[in-house]
């Protein structure tokens, strides 16, 4: 089994917005490998606790072994930060100084193939998050109606051509079932007439079923509330994002809540979301598409 490797990004301005030196409990709800949780417990004092969610046991194998020499002050938990309020109220839980999501694949999840995240390698269409997930990436393709599918593509993949990908997968699969990541780019670089640019034809196609398989923008839309609702005052919620539709989300709902302030006042602590810099693309060049965003409560 290959090792799992995950280079964290914006670690430096995420460090700077959790600011873990104050202390408390923190949570790192996509724990992925650990980056981003082993530098809050090496800066947060001796007192301070981290909570990390992750839904992958490769992840999660990694993660501890990376946290070790922090022990007994972490706490792994399997499950979805979805259920955040959840794992926090059986912890004992009820109010953190910061939290964390970054939200998307890992890089060690893009590389290995046979989770079926990529393109770039045959295997079989998974692209489930936890692997244990109900609903894998071949089954939208083979079952989704030509509608539903054009309408997965296009919402959650910003596919222009989406109706034509759609038709297209639905004429092949009546030959034959759809069942791996290289057959189903093939047929997506057919349907656009194999334009090549930067960006492989498929991306938008992929990213779309990843979202769909995982249910992502509805994680996402439910655990912003859940999160804001754990903050202690001056507590802090940082989300980091990998394309537009989940920072529209995160901008709104930030927006939304730091507008409000009937029972609860939040600030906006990053009112443009924070990129990466030259250097870091430099040295991780999927850091291109990140952006953060924090907000605070006040109380």
């Amino acid at each position: 089994m290959q090792t799992f490797q995950h280079t964290a990004v914006l670690m430096d301005e995420a460090m700077t917005l959790l600011d873990p030196q104050r202390g408390g409990i923190y949570i790192d709800g996509t724990l992925g490998g650990a980056g981003h949780a082993a530098a809050v417990l090496a800066r947060a004092p001796e007192s301070s606790r981290l909570i990390g969610i992750e839904l992958d046991p490769a992840a999660i194998a990694a993660a501890d072994a990376v946290l070790l020499p922090y022990a007994p002050r972490y706490t792994i938990v399997r499950g979805n930060f979805a259920d955040l309020t959840g794992i926090c109220r059986r912890a004992g839980i009820d109010g953190v100084a910061g939290i964390l999501l970054d939200i998307g694949v890992s890089s060690h999840q893009l590389d290995t193939p046979e989770r079926g995240f990529s393109f770039k390698y045959p295997a079989a269409l998974d692209m489930r998050l936890d692997p244990d997930g109900p609903i894998d990436a071949a089954h939208i393709i083979n079952t989704y109606s030509e509608a539903d599918l054009a309408d997965v593509i296009f919402q959650f993949g910003e596919e222009r051509a989406s109706r034509r990908i759609a038709k297209m997968i639905v004429a092949q699969r009546k030959s034959a079932p759809i069942t791996t990541t290289t057959e189903l780019a093939d047929l997506v670089a057919q349907a656009l007439g194999g334009k090549r640019g930067k960006i492989h034809p498929a991306t938008r196609t992929f990213q779309a079923l990843r979202i769909a398989v995982n249910g992502e923008l509805d994680v996402l839309k439910a655990v912003i509330p859940a999160a804001l609702d754990l903050l202690a005052p001056g507590g802090r919620l940082v989300i980091i994002c990998f394309h537009s539709l989940e920072d529209r989300i995160v901008k709104h709902a930030f927006r939304d809540a730091s507008s409000q302030g009937l029972v609860r006042r939040y600030r906006l602590v990053t009112k443009h979301p924070l990129t990466a810099s030259d250097a870091e693309l430099a040295r991780n060049p999927r850091s291109r598409s990140a952006k953060m965003r924090a907000i605070e409560y006040v109380g």
